[in-house]
Formats: structure tokens, sequence, C-alpha cells
């Protein structure tokens, strides 16, 4: 008789009931799904950094040229880097995506095999823990995809180059320089997507509107889930890039800001509490995406897993 496999074990009914893969495979599929997205999203990831620095650059003097909305934005760069310039960073943000996602989603696993995400606000948790540890693996190179996507100024030739100029410059915790604002900022985001995912899932398998084990209520779940990512992401969001691409001294401390409240406070005082919104239409327009087809690939990457697994047990 066959048994059944880890792939396939049934789970609670609830709302916040989430089909489980095992940990490994969870990591190689949610890498796999987000860097798939990240090669979709990048342009728009490159405008919303340039919009998100130019407050700080035109302070500076160093870039005073103004983007002024997405599509303005689109052309400037496209005019100063050529169309290759919109797909800038993509490498480093494939090697972020692939680290910080490659363990969120394999601690997010364990924390379903371990039951946790069947308890209440359990999913807000584990998203929550595994997206902090995800993102502290990933920094070092978030760091090189923010600067390189940033002007020419900023920009390193290559992701390697850069991780070893910044090893060599600033020391082994200069890699891990601005974590302070990305690793809340990722904890919040996959709070968020993960357990409005899986709620938002439900609610539409429970409307019976759709097939339901059809691929469209992945992407209904993924489009309700990426309003909450973009508006809880976005203020940290523009902390982080900030903190990521601020100069820093011989000892590798920024020059502008002490860390991430200071980044805060002084970005409040001096553009106003609106600037933590800033490039809030590209952010969207990123983080919407990415947030859509992440979940999809991955639902639908985590459905051939079970039926592969079903189809070894019989």
């Amino acid at each position: 008789m066959a048994h059944a496999s880890p792939l396939t074990q049934a789970q609670p009914a609830g709302p916040e009931a989430v089909e489980t893969v095992p940990p490994a495979v969870d990591l190689v599929l949610g890498a796999s799904a987000c860097c798939l997205a990240c090669v979709f999203t990048n342009p728009l990831e490159v405008v919303k950094t340039r919009l998100q620095l130019q407050g700080e650059l035109q302070a500076r003097g160093t870039y005073p040229r103004p983007y002024r909305g997405l599509m303005a934005s689109v052309a400037a760069v496209a005019r100063a880097d050529g169309l290759r310039g919109l797909q800038k960073g993509l490498a480093a943000g494939l090697l972020y995506q692939g680290l910080m996602n490659g363990v969120r989603f394999y601690c997010y696993g364990l924390a379903g095999q371990a039951g946790l995400t069947q308890q209440p606000g359990g999913i807000v948790v584990a998203g929550a823990v595994a997206g902090a540890l995800g993102a502290f693996v990933g920094s070092p190179a978030y760091l090189v995809s923010a600067s390189d996507q940033g002007p020419p100024t900023l920009s390193p030739q290559s992701v390697l180059g850069a991780l070893e100029t910044i090893w060599r410059q600033q020391g082994l915790l200069g890699l891990w320089r601005g974590g302070g604002g990305a690793v809340p900022r990722v904890m919040v985001g996959s709070a968020a997507q993960l357990a409005t995912f899986a709620s938002a899932k439900a609610w539409v398998q429970e409307q019976q509107w759709l097939p339901e084990d059809s691929w469209l209520v992945a992407l209904a779940g993924g489009m309700i889930s990426s309003v909450a990512v973009a508006a809880v992401m976005t203020p940290f969001d523009v902390v982080s890039t900030r903190l990521y691409n601020q100069p820093v001294d011989g000892a590798g401390r920024g020059q502008l800001y002490g860390g991430l409240a200071d980044c805060l406070v002084k970005i409040c005082q001096q553009e106003g509490p609106l600037a933590l919104y800033k490039g809030l239409g590209p952010a969207y327009l990123r983080l919407g995406p990415h947030t859509i087809l992440s979940m999809l690939f991955w639902d639908e990457l985590r459905k051939l897993a079970r039926r592969g697994a079903q189809h070894q047990g019989t």
C-alpha cells in the first residue's frame, strides 16, 4: 500500500491552512519563483531606487537631474544609461532574491512542518521571523543591488567585484551596512505577504468564483496581498535605500544617517513625512507585480511538486 508523501499530507482546514512541502523543497521553489519574478520587475526597481534617492542626491549636488513620474523616469533612465540601464543590478538582484527567499521559504517551511502556521497568528510570526533571517543572509547582495541601480556615479562594475571592494575597504561588517533598514523592511513585508496571501487565497476559494485548483486563485490572492505588502514596505524601502547608498567614512560608518531611527527622523524633518512614501507608485508597480508573480510561481511550483510526489507514491 502506498504511503502518504510529506508533500501531500493533509493539513487542518481553515483560513490559515497552507499546504506544506518539505522545507528543502520550499527553499528551491521559493528562490526559483522569486528569481523568475525579479527578471520581470527589475526595471521598475531601478526607477523606484532613482526616485527614492533623488532628494538626497540633489541635496548633495551629486546628481541634480530630477525624475518626475513613472514614465518620465523610465525615459530618463533609458536616455541616460540606454535600455540596458533598465536592467541594472539584475545579477545582484537575482543573487539577493535567491539567497533571501531561499532562506525565507526554508524557515517558513520549517515553521509549517512544526505546525506553527496552523496556530492563530502563526503565519504572521513565521513570516516575520523567516523574513528577518532571509534579509540578514541576503543583505550583502541587496547592498550591491541597491547601489548598482543608482546613478552611474554610485554604480559598481560587478557583483563579486563590488563585494570584494566593500570587504577590503570596510571589513566584513561593511557587507551588512544598511542591514538595519533592510531587515525590518523584509520582516514586515514577509509577514504581510505570506499572511495576506494565505487568507486571501482561502477567501477566494470560499467564494467559489473560480475552480478551487485554478492558478487564478493564487493570482487573485497575490493581487490582494500585493496591496498590503506595498503599504507596509514602502517606508522601510525608502530608509533602506538611503542607508545603503549613503557615503561612508574610512571606518565604514555612514556619514548621513546613524541608523534606521536616525534616517526616519531626518527624512521626516528635512523632507516631510510623505517623503517616506516617495516612489510609492513605482514601488507598488515593482512590489505589486513581484508579489503577484512570486506567489503565483511559488504556488504553482508547489502544486507540481505535490503532484510529482503523488505520482511517485502511486
